[in-house]
C-alpha cells in the first residue's frame, strides 16, 4: 500500500460484551465464554450475547416499526454502526461508504419463513425483502442516513475482512475518503447448527474449553458457533484520532479439492500473508491473530503456512475462537478488534493450551488472518 489507512472507530458486540473496557477485561481472564444453550431441540455449545445486551437489541428493534421485522443479523449491524459513527465523530453531512456483510445472512428469519411455507404453502409478505443479503448495509445506511455507496456481500468466514479490503480499495481509489466496514452474524439457529454437525466439525467436548482452537493435541474437531457483529471506520491517511493503521492487505484463493477444503500448507494463507507483508520485514511482526477455527486441519494448515512464511522467526500466535466461538462473517473484524486492543494495551493475549514465549519488546505490528469455505484467505497488517 502506498498510503496508510486510519481506523478511527471500532464497535462490536459479542459474548464478550460491547464496551471497550468490558471486552478487554474479558480477554484478560483465561475463561471461555462458551456455554451450553438450547437451540431447537438440541443442547449445544454456543457463544451468545448476554441477556442485558439482548435487551438493548430488543429495544432498538422495537424503536422503529420498520425494524420489528428485521433479522437479528441486521439489527446487530445497526447497533454497532451507530456506536462506530458516534466514535468517529461522523455526521449525516459526511459522505461515507458502507460495506457490511454476513456469511449466513438472515438465517433465523429464513428458517422461520421456510417452516411457515412447508406447513401452509404460503409465506408472509415480508419474507423476501427481509431475507435478502442486501438487507444489512441498506438498513444501516437507512438508519445512519448515509448518502454514500452501500454494499453487502457474503464470502463465508472471511466476509468482514473482505469488507475491509473493499473499503481500502475505495479509499485508495480516491472515490471517497471515509468507509464503514464490517460483518454481522446471528447463526445460533437449529438449521445452522445441524449443518455444522453434518460436517462433523462441531464440538462434542465436555470440559471448560469446548472449542480447542489451536490446541494441536486435539483428536477431533471442536468448532463452536458464536454470534456477533463488528464494524470499523476507515479514513484515508494518518489521522490524529486513529486507533490503529492498516499498513498492508493481502488476499488469495485456493483451487478447490473439496467444498470445504484447504491445502495442508494453506497455500492461500501463504499468498495472502506474503502480499500483506510486501513492504514489511517479517521480523517486525510482533503477533498473528490466527483464523484457527478449532478444527484439526484448519488449525494445523494455518500453522504450516505461517512457518513457511516466517521460518524460525514465527511471531506470537493467538486466536479468540476458544473464547468467543466462530462468528463466521463477523470473525475477521473481531480478530482485528483483538489486535487493536493488544496494540493499545501493549499486552498479548495467550491461548490456554498453546505454550510460547512472549517477546520482551513493544508491540507495534500485528497480522490478522481469516479464511472461509473455498479457501478465500485474507491477511491484514495492523500497526500502532
Amino acid at each position: 500500500m502506498n498510503q496508510k489507512i486510519s481506523i478511527t472507530a471500532l464497535a462490536s458486540l459479542s459474548t464478550l460484551g460491547t464496551t471497550k473496557k468490558e471486552i478487554w477485561d474479558n480477554y484478560l481472564t483465561p475463561k471461555s465464554h462458551i456455554a451450553k444453550k438450547q437451540i431447537g431441540d438440541k443442547s449445544v455449545w454456543a457463544a451468545s450475547i448476554s441477556e442485558k445486551l439482548n435487551e438493548e437489541i430488543q429495544k432498538l428493534q422495537e424503536s422503529d416499526i420498520k425494524y420489528k421485522g428485521l433479522d437479528k443479523s441486521v439489527v446487530y449491524a445497526i447497533y454497532v454502526s451507530r456506536l462506530a459513527m458516534q466514535q468517529a465523530n461522523w455526521s449525516t453531512e459526511d459522505i461515507f461508504g458502507i460495506n457490511i456483510g454476513s456469511s449466513r445472512g438472515a438465517t433465523e428469519l429464513f428458517e422461520k419463513y421456510h417452516a411457515e411455507f412447508v406447513v401452509t404453502n404460503r409465506v408472509s409478505t415480508l419474507a423476501s425483502p427481509t431475507t435478502t443479503l442486501g438487507n444489512i448495509s441498506s438498513w444501516v445506511a437507512n438508519d445512519l442516513q448515509s448518502t454514500g455507496p452501500e454494499i453487502s456481500h457474503s464470502i463465508t468466514c472471511s466476509t468482514s475482512l473482505h469488507s475491509l479490503l473493499n473499503g481500502v480499495a475505495w479509499l485508495l481509489s480516491g472515490m471517497t475518503n471515509k468507509f464503514l466496514v464490517g460483518g454481522s452474524e446471528a447463526p445460533l439457529t437449529p438449521f445452522t447448527i445441524a449443518q455444522m454437525q453434518a460436517l462433523s466439525i462441531y464440538s462434542r467436548q465436555e470440559d471448560d474449553y469446548p472449542c480447542k482452537a489451536f490446541d494441536l493435541s486435539k483428536k477431533e474437531n471442536t468448532m463452536v458457533i458464536g454470534e456477533g457483529a463488528s464494524v470499523i471506520a476507515l479514513e484515508i491517511g494518518e489521522k490524529d484520532n486513529a486507533l490503529a493503521f492498516v499498513e498492508g492487505v493481502g488476499y488469495a484463493t485456493e483451487v478447490l479439492q473439496h467444498n470445504i477444503s484447504i491445502s495442508t500448507d494453506a497455500e492461500c494463507f501463504q499468498k495472502s500473508m506474503k502480499m500483506a507483508l510486501k513492504n514489511t520485514p517479517i521480523e517486525e511482526v510482533d503477533a498473528i491473530v490466527m483464523h484457527a477455527p478449532g478444527t484439526i486441519k484448519g488449525d494445523t494448515s494455518e500453522l504450516n503456512a505461517i512457518r513457511k512464511i516466517f521460518g524460525n522467526q514465527v511471531p506470537f500466535l493467538t486466536t479468540n475462537k476458544w473464547k468467543i466461538g466462530h462468528t463466521f462473517g463477523a470473525s475477521g473484524l473481531l480478530s482485528v478488534e483483538l489486535a487493536i486492543l493488544m496494540l493499545q494495551n501493549q499486552e498479548l493475549i495467550a491461548i490456554p493450551f498453546y505454550e510460547q514465549e512472549k517477546r520482551n519488546r513493544p508491540i507495534k505490528k500485528i497480522l490478522v488472518n481469516a479464511v472461509g469455505f473455498g479457501g478465500n484467505a485474507v491477511s491484514i497488517l495492523i500497526s500502532k
